[in-house]
């Protein structure tokens, strides 16, 4: 599979490089110099943008002078050439469906957009709207408080390959190429619906106040250790806060718990109410230990938990952070330097895992593309670079 790329920031280049790193051979092209996201903060300390390497690995990548003519034609021909379009960019104009569907009645294009009618959003203005923020943070904080992990852009990339691989089946099973659309607002108001946001309110329910690190609905909390690291503790199942008693020996004040308000602790609904008392029973343990201790007590002992890491703390203790993890390799990003990077999370059954590529210097691949994919000669491809058509 080939698929043309037009795109910027998050959403549309991870469904790019979804489909990349899974096999198909992804062509990124940009504006000569560079698009919106080619500088994009991370930075290495030449100035270089981590997050266009991070989101960009095992593409190619073609340099055309979108605002000329011939630069938009170029791209209207790969597009065709390919068959497959994923884009972020306004479909109007010279990306217009149709307009670019008159190359190749079979075209397979998927179109992301803020909102369906079209206009503008991001994850940072989407995510207000959604009822999270007002649900985030402590529980004596009066603003709202955002995440900064762009979390509707990570679903709408995913759901972008996979509508692009949906799309593809469809051409396969009755010939017909197909406009795909979707919303980034869709996106995150499909989710607060999905998880039953919507229901509770419309049902009568009350909007869910802040209350800081405790998990909704059942007991989940964190805590401080004695050496000042913090620890994630979850009783979901029956069979982990049955292992978290047995494991802190906090069984028997558990039942006079129950005894003294009436709530049944071996409910979610029941822990949830008594959150406060059982974190209340819990936190003498945990900062009685280290955090070496903890992990070597709550190992195997079907309690669900997991430290706080920072960044730093991710890839210096985390075994699942290295190349212990078939996940990981180290990797040479020219200019930049070498270090741990992802493949695909997918792994497929009977199939040697694909090695893990860096991402394309921008206009590496500019002149195989035009030969490969256009079959231009040598000699109309020197006169495009002449001509500054191309890069």
């Amino acid at each position: 599979m080939t698929v043309v790329e037009g795109s910027a920031f998050v959403a549309a280049p991870l469904g790019g490089m979804t489909l990349a790193q899974n096999g198909a051979d992804v062509i990124r092209f940009d504006q000569i110099g560079g698009g919106l996201d080619f500088g994009r903060w991370p930075l290495a300390a030449d100035g270089q943008s981590l997050f266009w390497a991070g989101m960009n690995k095992g593409k190619r990548s073609i340099q055309l002078d979108l605002r000329s003519d011939r630069g938009r034609e170029l791209a209207g021909a790969l597009v065709a050439a390919a068959g497959n379009f994923l884009t972020n960019f306004p479909a109007r104009g010279w990306l217009d469906f149709e307009t670019l569907r008159a190359r190749r009645e079979d075209l397979v294009m998927v179109a992301l957009t803020g909102n369906p009618d079209g206009t503008s959003e991001v994850d940072y203005t989407v995510n207000p709207a959604t009822g999270f923020p007002w649900a985030t943070g402590p529980r004596n904080m009066a603003e709202p408080l955002n995440s900064i992990l762009p979390a509707w852009d990570i679903a709408m990339g995913t759901l972008a390959a996979f509508g692009l691989l949906a799309a593809d089946r469809h051409r396969g099973l009755t010939g017909h190429g197909r406009l795909v659309r979707l919303a980034l607002s869709d996106v995150a108001f499909a989710t607060v619906g999905n998880l039953g946001r919507i229901a509770e309110a419309q049902l009568g329910g009350r909007d869910q106040p802040k209350d800081g690190n405790y998990l909704y609905g059942a007991f989940g909390h964190d805590f401080e250790t004695r050496d000042g690291r913090r620890v994630m503790v979850v009783a979901l199942t029956a069979r982990q806060w049955r292992a978290l008693q047995e494991v802190t020996g906090i069984a028997g004040p558990c039942r006079s718990i129950e005894g003294a308000t009436g709530h049944d602790l071996e409910s979610e609904s029941g822990r949830f109410d008594a959150r406060d008392l059982i974190a209340a029973l819990l936190r003498p343990w945990f900062a009685a230990r280290d955090l070496a201790t903890v992990r070597e007590l709550l190992a195997g002992a079907d309690v669900s938990w997991g430290p706080y890491q920072t960044f730093g703390q991710l890839v210096d203790e985390d075994p699942r952070c290295s190349v212990q993890n078939p996940l990981f390799e180290a990797v040479e990003h020219r200019g930049v330097g070498t270090y741990l990077t992802p493949g695909s999370p997918l792994w497929f059954d009977g199939i040697e895992r694909r090695p893990v590529e860096s991402a394309p210097r921008l206009g590496e691949h500019t002149e195989p593309i035009l030969a490969d994919l256009l079959g231009l000669s040598a000699g109309e491809i020197g006169r495009l670079y002449d001509d500054r058509v191309v890069a």
